[in-house]
């Protein structure tokens, strides 16, 4: 690791992703840091490690809050702190500048409609083309009655299907980012796990795949976009009437739902892979506090009732 002087912050910050993230987070995680490596030399160009402090460090995530959401912003900073902490612990920087950091951004964008009701899922699921033969629909309605990943669906073979118990197990992604593909890691190390087929589905499936080879992808025909499904996704919402989300939507949509049919964030959690209960509470938190507000009403009744 550089420990001169001179050395930029930014010259820092590059070598420490190269010793420290390199090869021990997935590619899709080590471009962001790298584009925050080059927001940081664009915003920072002459900004010295030795010379890092409250105020130097506030004005680079103030620069780059002008053109980024809250959000957004917080990622990067996250992202620096890393490095910074590392070279307070080296003696690079005497005191950490990152402490008591007021995080800044843009208003938030108009958001998309992350997920749908029941009733509108139900009429998704009826509008699908779920013929004989394997198609984008089948993907679609697996990802809606499983809450997948599209990287963990399109890494799917018959052979990770167990029919007799009903059961999916998710062992791998599929690289569908690049021209080259292949078969990566999950996200995480709870990202394996077993998901539970409700006998529907899982009937479903059994006959589709009885004569497909086992090692054979299900998906995966030649290189898939994101934007390919999410396409035929927006149309099949349009015709219904219903709100267009993506596929990750359904994702969303499978979590909300099982939040709201009393299933503990516990088991979500489990059944989405997240690493831990915390990335479950955040991401439905909306969700939970109308839970609360629910079970508060519920007490409250029974309370008055002794």
């Amino acid at each position: 690791m550089l420990s001169n002087e001179d050395v930029l912050f930014h010259e820092y910050f590059s070598e420490w992703i190269d010793l420290y993230k390199v090869g021990a987070v997935r590619d899709v995680t080590l471009a962001k840091y790298r584009m925050s490596l080059q927001h940081l030399k664009n915003i920072a160009p002459n900004v010295k490690v030795s010379e890092m402090d409250r105020r130097k460090y506030q004005k680079i995530l103030n620069l780059y809050a002008l053109t980024h959401e809250k959000q957004t912003t917080t990622d990067f900073h996250h992202q620096l702190k890393g490095a910074i902490v590392d070279a307070v612990d080296e003696r690079l920087i005497q005191v950490d500048p990152t402490r008591k950091v007021v995080i800044k951004g843009r208003a938030p964008s108009k958001k998309k409609i992350k997920f749908v009701s029941q009733f509108d899922l139900q009429k998704l699921i009826n509008h699908l083309d779920l013929t004989d033969e394997i198609n984008f629909d089948w993907l679609i309605l697996l990802i809606a009655k499983t809450g997948l990943r599209f990287s963990e669906a399109l890494a799917l073979t018959p052979s990770d299907f167990n029919f007799a118990y009903q059961t999916i197990s998710i062992s791998k992604t599929w690289n569908y980012k690049t021209k080259s593909g292949g078969f990566q890691g999950t996200k995480n190390a709870s990202s394996k796990r077993i998901v539970q087929l409700d006998w529907k589905t899982n009937m479903q499936f059994a006959q589709l795949l009885d004569d497909f080879p086992d090692e054979k992808l299900i998906f995966v025909r030649g290189r898939v976009f994101n934007s390919t499904v999410n396409n035929q996704l927006k149309r099949h919402c349009e015709k219904c009437g219903i709100p267009v989300i993506s596929i990750h939507g359904l994702r969303h949509t499978h979590a909300s739902l099982l939040l709201f049919a009393g299933v503990s964030i516990a088991s979500v959690a489990r059944r989405l892979g997240h690493a831990n209960m915390s990335t479950t509470q955040q991401i439905y938190l909306h969700i939970i506090q109308e839970l609360e507000n629910q079970d508060n009403d519920k007490i409250m009744r029974y309370l008055s009732s002794i």
